[in-house]
Parts: structure tokens; sequence; C-alpha cells
């Protein structure tokens, strides 16, 4: 483990943030973290808690929020798309947190629920059925569902027809469960029942979901002596009031506090956590004094009940008819450790036999087989999260490696040292963020290979199973581009590639756009591949116009075959290989592609961008033996060529109808039939490479043809992405960098990215709307967003009210073409 990047708050003399107590942190899927301050303000004596939430590619850029809770934070949580965020606090009150207009750097408090007066010890979001199961041994399988697979697992709770119902539950110090529901038309549906008929107090608890849709509480008073209770709470609906069951399960007590030699060395239990979300019958617990720690690894098994003799003989037992019991059974145990400060558990949902732990410990190291343990003395240890055996280690500043021992006596004399009060693993389990007693926040890479050697082929393979998991998950990747190096990148974008290719076509399909975005943030990373970033990216947009445009296309009777006119379109443009343009479009339907002609023209912009891309890669063909140029894979991808061709021939046809929504050029002869000339070069390019397997070079007639294209066109300049302004490109070098919260870094721009200045605009020159083609000036007076991973920028607001337009703008309100996140920028970006 190292450490890749540190933020810290900026000193203020009258009010500054300190880490609130307890200090707590969420790491979501989408790469978003939200950690908790209290503002102290020194005039008013009074403390402001905050919740912050930051995008780990832009960790200065953070957005902190007043909470309004009058108590302090004691919860948050994240749920399962990593876009809503729970707060709850000591008094009892929780609030739903959502994004504004969908930018990660804006949040408001939407709904909420409370039980007054009774501070939240454990909160959780009810699950919705869906869980993954990583097959860690069949990574080397073909095919994805081998690799990763649905397991069965029923909602806490369902709606009419099986969709679950949306809502979350809290445990608080007295004991009781509440359960808040949310309604499809936005009410909330409240009930709070007690745990038992015994209520006491509640000082740790945490919540798990079972595979039959009931949920496991597991609570505890705080004192070793008393038993880990456990409960199933089983939530309903009847007549529109949510209604709570609960049900008392078996206990246990630490073994610690069963030894004689220990019996009353660890008093107090500090720590208590299921393994994991969805897997209630495993459960960590760590018990503690002063100056040391334990940590135990217990599991809930199914053991048979011996049955006596007498009544064995009055009705013998035969095979599965004997009773059966609930029992938890230690796992491990680890020695005495210094005092563990905070716990973070991997959120990998990696299938293990839980019960062998054998298999546990032959099982290669790999990322999320491990828990992150943080002590008082600074340092992190990630411990296997059966058999607690030690798989790597950290020493922070403040901590002392185990060489000196009256070094460390002297430490610990001096005063009190800086450790992470509250931690998260990241969803691949390849970076852990911390935030310590000074409430500054450092990320750390966690090596895949936990520490040992392993070979590059070893390496490889791990963060590309990490990296198909993402693809298939949805979930952000940032944190495995930590451990990529540039003498990575070819082959993990070639392999990543080659599994894309051996999936079934249906599958292909669903994940064709991830893999593009996966590619580009991959080759950012190496001087060697830095112009394809902007093939990659240009794909995405020609993928989501070719989409857009065609979804546009309405067949003239309704009593259609099965094929629609885009589907039709795409068979017919494939098979008729004539490079007149006339001639494809005889072949169509055209009363298929009428449209209104305010549609047609508040498309021009799409459609200009089409023709200028066409005839920019027509007139670089001559040049393709420069594979810095972009562009360059496009003369090669007879699938995007396809589409472009596609395009050619609907813009050819709805110009019939109003040329004004053609692509303008500027011609050095009037009398020249630009569409014509572009689609057949295109034609010949594209019968070139048509076929992947047998792609052929351009004959010397084109590369002649297109030569002479810049004496007959203006070759327009094209638009490309910025590059990124992320962290992610300056960790290369291993180097620590240190951040300051609300401040842009002044960070020395990557090396690669000065091969790329010819292609992108510089400060100071207009801008434009990557999206809609607009242009903005060289400083833009409309509010505007980019995306956090690919640093495309567009209006925040819309500025068109044609539905087509807004067909167009809803593939992309959510998120990027590119699957990033949207963060607000300030008015005049530069």
């Amino acid at each position: 483990m190292d450490l890749a990047y540190v933020c810290e708050w900026e000193k203020k003399p009258k009010s500054n943030h300190c880490p609130s107590i307890p200090l707590v942190c969420a790491w979501s899927c989408r790469n978003l973290i939200a950690f908790t301050t209290d503002l102290r303000n020194e005039e008013e004596k009074d403390l402001t808690h905050m919740v912050h939430i930051i995008d780990t590619e832009h960790p200065w850029d953070v957005y902190s929020v007043n909470s309004g809770h009058a108590e302090v934070i004691t919860c948050l949580e994240w749920d399962q798309s990593g876009s809503r965020l729970l707060s709850a606090d000591a008094d009892g009150h929780i609030k739903c947190w959502s994004m504004t207009d969908h930018l990660a750097n804006s949040w408001e408090n939407t709904v909420g629920s409370m039980v007054e007066g009774d501070p939240v010890v454990a909160l959780s979001w009810l699950h919705n059925g869906v869980k993954l199961a990583l097959h860690v041994e069949k990574s080397g399988a073909s095919n994805f569902g081998e690799k990763f697979s649905r397991v069965k697992f029923s909602p806490s709770l369902t709606l009419f027809g099986g969709k679950p119902m949306e809502g979350w539950i809290a445990v608080t110090i007295s004991g009781l469960v509440t359960v808040s529901l949310l309604k499809p038309n936005g009410q909330v549906l409240t009930s709070t029942e007690s745990l038992c008929r015994l209520r006491c107090r509640v000082a740790l608890a945490d919540v798990a979901f079972t595979g039959g849709g009931n949920i496991v509480v597991a609570t505890s008073d705080g004192s070793s002596t008393s038993p880990v209770q456990f409960y199933k709470v089983c939530v309903s609906v009847v007549n529109e009031k949510c209604k709570i069951d609960t049900e008392i399960l078996p206990s246990l007590f630490m073994r610690c506090t069963t030894d004689p030699a220990r019996k009353d060395k660890y008093p107090a239990i500090t720590h208590l956590k299921f393994l994991a979300r969805d897997m209630s019958e495993q459960v960590l617990l760590c018990a503690s004094n002063q100056n040391s720690s334990i940590v135990e690894c217990w599991s809930l098994r199914k053991e048979g009940l011996p049955v006596n003799n007498i009544f064995q003989q009055i009705s013998p037992v035969v095979g599965d008819k004997q009773p059966m019991i609930l029992k938890w059974r230690i796992l491990s145990a680890t020695n005495d450790l210094d005092r563990v400060s905070a716990v973070a558990l991997p959120k990998l949902p990696i299938s293990l036999t839980n019960t062998d732990l054998k298999v546990a410990n032959d099982t290669k190291f790999f990322p999320g087989l491990g828990l992150a343990l943080a002590f008082h003395d600074g340092s992190v240890h990630i411990v296997h999260r059966l058999s607690l055996q030690m798989m790597a280690v950290f020493y922070g500043s403040s901590s002392q490696r185990p060489v000196d021992e009256q070094a460390i006596k002297r430490q610990r004399t001096a005063g009190p040292l800086v450790h992470f009060k509250a931690m998260q693993l990241s969803w691949t389990s390849l970076a852990l963020a911390g935030i310590d007693s000074h409430g500054k926040l450092s990320m750390l890479r966690i090596s895949p290979s936990m520490g040992h050697v392993l070979d590059m082929n070893m390496s490889l393979r791990h963060l590309l199973f990490l990296l198909e998991y993402c693809m298939v998950t949805g979930y952000d990747w940032w944190d495995i581009l930590l451990h990529v190096q540039p003498n990575m990148v070819q082959n993990l974008v070639e392999k990543l590639h080659e599994e894309y290719m051996r999936q079934n076509a249906a599958l292909q399909q669903v994940l064709s756009t991830r893999i593009v975005a996966m590619k580009a943030s991959l080759c950012k990373l190496s001087s060697s591949t830095i112009a394809r970033v902007c093939d990659y990216h240009a794909k995405l947009f020609l993928i989501a116009i070719s989409c857009t445009l065609k979804s546009l296309l309405r067949p003239h009777f309704l009593n259609t075959p099965d094929k629609s006119p885009g589907d039709r379109l795409t068979e017919i443009c494939s098979k008729i290989t004539d490079i007149d343009i006339d001639k494809v479009m005889i072949n169509l339907k055209t009363e298929e592609f009428v449209l209104e002609m305010t549609t047609l023209q508040s498309l021009q912009q799409l459609i200009q961008w089409v023709g200028d891309f066409v005839l920019y890669l027509l007139a670089s063909l001559p040049n393709q033996g420069s594979p810095v140029r972009p562009g360059h894979s496009f003369l090669r991808d007879g699938a995007s060529l396809g589409m472009f061709r596609e395009l050619m021939v609907v813009i050819r046809i709805w110009g019939l109808l109003k040329p004004s929504c053609l692509p303008v050029y500027t011609a050095t002869s009037d009398t020249q039939d630009s569409m014509s000339l572009l689609f057949r070069l295109l034609t010949k390019l594209w019968l070139c490479c048509r076929e992947e397997n047998h792609i052929t070079e351009p004959d010397d007639t084109l590369i002649d043809e297109c030569c002479l294209l810049p004496s007959q066109l203006l070759i327009p300049n094209i638009d490309w992405l910025p590059i990124n302004d992320g962290i992610i490109s300056k960790l290369q070098n291993k180097q620590l960098v240190r951040l300051q919260f609300g401040k842009a870094p002044g960070l020395v721009g990557h090396t690669v990215s000065s091969q790329f200045d010819a292609f992108v605009r510089a400060p100071g020159q207009p801008k434009i709307d990557h999206l809609r083609r607009l242009h903005l000036g060289a400083y833009p007076t409309e509010e505007c967003k980019s995306c956090t991973r690919c640093g495309c920028v567009t209006m925040l607001k819309s500025p068109n009210k044609v539905t087509a337009v807004k067909q167009w703008e809803q593939r992309w309100i959510k998120n990027c073409l590119c699957g990033g996140l949207w963060r607000r920028m300030p008015l005049s970006y530069s």
C-alpha cells in the first residue's frame, strides 16, 4: 500500500473544519466519497454539522452542505446506484440527499424520517434483490456469465409485479428498529418497532440481508461480557401501512471473554460489522481496552442436533430428518493488536467457500479478499476476511516500523498520534480512503497483488478481471486506473477487446458504449495511445447520433414487418455497395424519412458534425501512417465508417425536404456536389475494411482523390474533447500529491498532453458545447457542466424546445455519453 494523494482543509483564523465525533464516511459505486466534519465558529462558539461529497477524480472540488442536523451525524449510507445518500444523527433524524439536476457537486435534502430524541446507531438502504457473484477461480473463462453469475436473492420488500420497493432501515440506541418506505408517489411510510420485548441499550449495531428477503440486525450494548444479539426483521405492507415483525436469533459471546487469560483484558466491544450487507452468516467483532484490541470472525452454521438414544429407539432419525440448529462458530481470531481505530470491509461479492478456512487460506491473494484495520499508531493492516491473516500493511507518517521497540515506546508517550478515524474501501478494493484525526482525507492504493511478487501477466489478469466486473455492473473504474502503468495500457486495451468479442451479440450490444468509454480512460494514461482518446470519444458521439437520428424514422404504415426503418436502412446500406449515393437512396422507402421542417432544422448542428467529421477523415487518409493524429483508428474501423455512410444517406434524403438542414461546406466550385463526392470516397474506404478479418489497404486512386480534397473543400477543424483536468494522470509516477479542499491544484500537466496541445482549443479561445455543437464564446455566460470522466462540456439548461432535440438531450441528462457524472462549472471557465 502507498499514498496516492492527501487533501486537507485550509487553515482559517476564525472558523475551521474539525473532525466530528464520531466521524463517518461512505464510498459509492460511482466513486463519490461522503464524509462529515464539524465546522467550528469561534465567534459564535457553536458547531455546524457538515456533509462533504467529493469525486475521487477531482477531490479538491468538494461540495459542502450544512446538513441541518441538530446533533452529530452518526451514519452515512449510499444507495446501490450511488446517486442518493442517507445521513442520520444522534437525535434520531434521518435525511435522504439527492443530486440537484444530476450534478455530482450539487445536492439537496428531499425526504426523511425521524425517531425523536433516539440516536441512530445503524443505517442501511433496503436490499433491491440484485446480487452478482465473482468467481475468482474462473477469471480465465471466456464467458462473462461464468465469471460473474447472478445470485438468487429476494428484495427486502416488493411492489406489485415483483418490483423492489425502496426505503431504509435504522436501529436506535434504545433498541428500536425503524423502517421507512418510499412510495412511487413520493410519500414516505414509516413504522417503528422494538427489536425484542425487553428493550436494552444498543451501543453498536449493523444490518445485513438474507437471500429470502429478510433482514438481520446484530446489536451489542458495548460490553464484551454481554452477548452479541441477533434479530430477524421482516417488513411488509398491510392496508397501506408498514408492518415490522421481529424474531430473536442465536446470540454469541466473544471468545476472548471466555478465555481465562483474557477474561477481563478487553472490557469493551468497539466494532461490530457483518462481513457484507448480503452476508448475514458472517460477522466481525473487535474488543478493545485503552491500548490494544483483538479481532474475531464468526460464522453462523446449521448443525445437527444430537438425539438421545431413548428417543432414537422410539422414533429413529433417518437421513435429512435429523433436527438442525443454528449455532455461531468462531472462524478465526487475531493475537493482541494495537488499538483498532477504524474498520473497512470489502464490497466485492467474491464467491468463496465461507466455512472452509483451508479454501480461504489457499486462495491466491486477490483484492476483495481482505478487510482493512486502522490502528491508533497510524498504521493500516489488510487482513484476510476469513482467516484474519496479514496480507499487506501501511505505515503512516506517525507510525513506527517494527524495528526499534524503544522508539515505539518513546513515540507512544510523546502525545496523541494521527490516525484514521473512519475508513472505506473502494468497490473493487484497490483503493482505501481514510479520514484522520485532523480531518484530512488520504487516498491509498492497495496493490492487486497485496504486496506479493506477481508476474506482469498475473497483475494484468487481476486488473482485467476487475475491469470486466465494472463493465458488467456499470460501476465506475477510477480506482482500477490507479494501478495502470503506461506500459500496461496497450495490453489491457487489446485483452479487454478480445474478451468483449467473445461474448454473444446481445451482450456486446448492451456493453458497446461502456467498453469504448473504458478504452478511452485507459488510453489517457499512456503517451503512445493518447491520440486514440479522441477517437473513442468521437465514436461514442457517433453511436449516440446514429441511434437518435434512426429513432426519428417512422414506418409509413402501422402493419409493417418486424424490422424498423433504422434496421432496414442498416441492412440495405450494408448490402448495396454502390458508390453513388442516389442509387442507394432508390432502394429506400423515402416516406419513412419524412419529418417536420422544424425538426430537421433543429438537427442541423448534429448533421454538420457528421459532415465535417467525414470530410476530416477522408482528408487525413493520405497521412494514415501517423497514429498520433486523432481520427487514425476510424480509417480501419468498418463498423464506424458504415454508420457514417448510413447517416450520409439519411442526411441526403432530409436535404431534399429541407435543404437548409444539410451540412455547409466551403467549396471552390459552385457546381460541385460535395455530398456525392464524400459519399463516393467514404464508400471506397468502407469497402477496404468492412470485413474485420480481411482489411485491405486503400488503393492509390482513392488516396490521390483524398489528396485533392483540400483543394476542393475547406477542411474543418474538429473540436476534440479537452484533456481532462482530473488527478488520475498526475499519479503515474507514484509520487504523493498534496491537495487542498476548495482550491484547484497548480499541478504540472501530464507529459503526454503536450503532444495533444495542437488539437485542443487553448484557454481564451471560443468554447463549444461538445454535445449540442453550439458555440459558447470565449467566456460563456451560460452555466455549464462538465463530465468528471472525459471532460466533456455542455450547457446546464437546454436552449431548445423541439421534441427531437429534447430526445437527443435525454441521452445524457443524467450521465455523460461516456457514463461519467456531471459537475457544475463556474460561469467563466477557461
